[in-house]
């Protein structure tokens, strides 16, 4: 293990300056600097083997501005398939993220389906199943908390061997591989409501009608302080006790943000 706590954020977007506020986001709200985060873009790098991640602490998998239904012949897909696989079969501690939910469903045989109608945008009240009580990430975390959460896709129930965690009435939104370290997530934890609403503007064609219907969105949205202290919760207490004794791993404040 080395002597500071480093993590490899696998990043499926081509935004450079959506890709440039991901990494910023994952390093606010973990508590850690952004050069403990490590990008490996597929867009840049679609080829790569599983082992990439032996040399990190944790996996990151962020969000896509696409659909993962339409990402089966990408050039990368494999690639990211056998990353998640190989994370599960090493105990490598997993933070997945909307694009990474997703696609850990489909690696682990669940179901996605698309909704491009009556799709959940904006920041939502998040439900809690009664096994978030015994959960590490979700203890502490109040049911009924609001998250960010924009997606056309949606998988209605947690994939085999998996513990569902929270809901909506429309969807599962957080599971865990059984006796892994291993979380999925809909919404984005790594998000709140300032960034949200620069993602609405960047993919407004995509998820809104017209600017009259991007702005009601905008008004409606609320801070989501339950759901961002999630990736917090990872980092202290799934990565820090596997870290060994004197390393000098320190956590950054939130404030470092923008820093």
């Amino acid at each position: 293990m080395p002597a500071s706590l480093r993590v490899l954020l696998l990043q499926i977007r081509d935004n450079p300056r959506v890709c440039v506020e991901e990494h910023q986001s994952f390093a606010a709200y973990s508590g850690l600097r952004r050069d403990q985060i490590q990008v490996l873009n597929v867009f840049e790098e679609p080829a790569f083997e599983p082992r990439v991640v032996d040399d990190f602490a944790a996996l990151f998998i962020g969000g896509a501005s696409d659909s993962v239904l339409d990402h089966h012949d990408r050039p990368y897909r494999p690639a990211c398939e056998a990353l998640i696989r190989h994370c599960i079969q090493h105990d490598v501690p997993v933070f997945a993220s909307c694009f990474g939910f997703q696609l850990a469903v489909q690696v682990l045989g669940g179901e996605i389906l698309r909704d491009g109608e009556n799709f959940e945008m904006g920041t939502l009240p998040i439900r809690l199943h009664e096994a978030a009580a015994r959960d590490p990430l979700f203890r502490d975390v109040t049911d009924g908390f609001l998250a960010v959460s924009v997606h056309k896709d949606l998988a209605p129930d947690a994939p085999p061997g998996c513990e569902s965690l929270a809901y909506t009435e429309r969807c599962c939104h957080a599971f865990r591989v059984q006796g892994k370290p291993f979380w999925a997530f809909q919404f984005h934890p790594e998000v709140d409501r300032d960034t949200l609403v620069e993602r609405l503007t960047a993919y407004k064609t995509q998820y809104t009608r017209d600017d009259q219907h991007l702005a009601r969105i905008i008004d409606e949205t609320q801070q989501t302080p339950g759901s961002n202290g999630l990736v917090q919760h990872f980092v202290e207490r799934v990565l820090l006790p596997r870290m060994p004794a004197g390393s000098g791993l320190e956590l950054t404040e939130h404030d470092q943000r923008s820093g």
